[in-house]
């Protein structure tokens, strides 16, 4: 692959996604005239960028908001607010939906629901390219299927009940794969296999961003998973970005609490390493009525008054310009101290 893609319409430098003030609320209707009585807040203000070739991973629990971000970059939802802006191009300006969907595609958790039982394996990989009128579908869906490592001779013609949990992944891969995207959103794509069929999709992944010169954005529970695929990572919590930054810093140091107990939850291989106590308490709060100030003081041990009243912003860490947290302890203003955090080590 030449060092220079074709594609590419606002140069290397340039990132391929970037993502501002993003925002879904999802109304909760009732009463005989189905009238909204409140918003969910799924995504609130949710502002991040992707650069060409890397891989975003996105971390946080579950209803933080991860899924319904990927969904609203591919237009599987309509945002309420927000920029989508794609090597330069604003959807809904000088890009179109249809367009979007070209660059950017979706491989989705669960790996049977989303194929079509009724058609072959070699159909659903060429139904894209078909639809969008690119040339030699049926050829384009038997070379993919060589790529991600399935026999056409063997696999075309089969349909996904006839496959395992690995080879229909493969599938959706390859599927994702025949639209020539640059941006590929990955879902908890590995979430649902073996160990053993998890690492070799992982390898195949590395392979097929490299040759393909793909950019990813990577979505999982699994931090260990996370760490080995990705370039930075991204934790939400509550719908909001709390931190952000390269892979190794976050691991090295992590600079919100939130952030610190998605970490001590991690299993570890130590045996005489034991958790005396839940690294975090208490449920998320209610994302239809979230908390004023920081979401995250009500299950806060660092959390003061300031907390309670104030939203903190998403600031660079002193010396460490790459690295970002949503946080009072790091905000100079505030008469929060970084050491708050490391008297807790």
């Amino acid at each position: 692959m030449s060092a220079i893609d074709p594609r590419d319409r606002g140069g290397p430098a340039q990132p391929l996604l970037i993502v501002k003030h993003l925002k879904k609320y999802f109304p909760i209707r009732g009463g005989v005239l189905g009238r909204t009585q409140a918003l969910v807040q799924a995504v609130d203000d949710v502002s991040f960028e992707v650069k060409k070739g890397e891989t975003l991973g996105i971390v946080g629990e579950s209803g933080c908001g991860k899924s319904t971000t990927a969904r609203l970059l591919i237009g599987l939802l309509p945002k309420d607010a927000g920029e989508i802006i794609f090597d330069g191009e604003a959807l809904g300006g000088d890009l179109s939906l249809r367009e979007l969907r070209r660059g950017v595609q979706m491989v989705f958790q669960d790996s049977y629901a989303s194929l079509n039982p009724r058609l072959t394996i070699e159909e659903s990989i060429s139904f894209g390219p078909e639809v969008q009128g690119l040339d030699d579908p049926r050829g384009r869906a038997r070379d993919l299927m060589e790529r991600v490592g399935l026999n056409p001779d063997r696999f075309a013609q089969r349909y996904p009940h006839e496959l395992s949990g690995g080879q229909r992944q493969r599938v959706n891969i390859a599927r994702a794969l025949a639209m020539s995207p640059r941006l590929v959103v990955l879902d908890e794509a590995v979430s649902a296999l073996d160990k053993s069929v998890e690492a070799q999709v992982l390898n195949l992944l590395t392979d097929l961003r490299r040759d393909f010169g793909l950019t990813y954005i990577f979505i999982s529970h699994d931090l260990n998973v996370v760490r080995y695929i990705s370039d930075r990572i991204l934790v939400m919590y509550l719908g909001e970005v709390v931190e952000i930054a390269p892979v190794d810093s976050i691991y090295a140091e992590q600079a919100h609490p939130y952030t610190r107990s998605l970490f001590a939850a991690m299993p570890s291989m130590d045996p005489d390493n034991r958790t005396e106590e839940p690294p975090l308490a208490g449920d998320p709060p209610n994302p239809i009525d979230p908390p004023r100030g920081c979401r995250f003081h009500t299950r806060c041990r660092f959390a003061e008054d300031i907390c309670k009243t104030h939203a903190p912003k998403l600031k660079s860490l002193p010396g460490n310009p790459a690295h970002f947290a949503a946080c009072h302890i790091h905000d100079p203003e505030s008469k929060h101290s970084v050491t708050a955090l490391e008297a807790a080590e």
